[in-house]
């Protein structure tokens, strides 16, 4: 099944490996390195020009959404 993360970019529900709060987050040490890391080396994939709300870790890239991460989880019917 797939997965409308916003904008025009759907990924493939199977293929996601995370979805996270990109404010609680991104105060990690690790997190910072981690979406710094993404990139550089190319795997970040902006969804929206709007400030982001969360971001999503596939096997291929990250994607960065203005979407947030309960909205996304309730598409996918995830509970948090």
């Amino acid at each position: 099944m797939f997965l409308h993360l916003g904008g025009d970019v759907t990924v493939i529900d199977s293929d996601i490996i995370g979805i996270f709060d990109i404010e609680e987050c991104s105060v990690s040490k690790i997190t910072a390195e981690y979406l710094n890391l993404c990139q550089k080396s190319g795997k970040i994939v902006n969804v929206s020009e709007d400030m982001p709300k969360s971001f999503i870790v596939t096997e291929r890239n990250t994607y960065i959404s203005n979407v947030s991460n309960n909205t996304i989880c309730r598409r996918n019917n995830v509970k948090i």
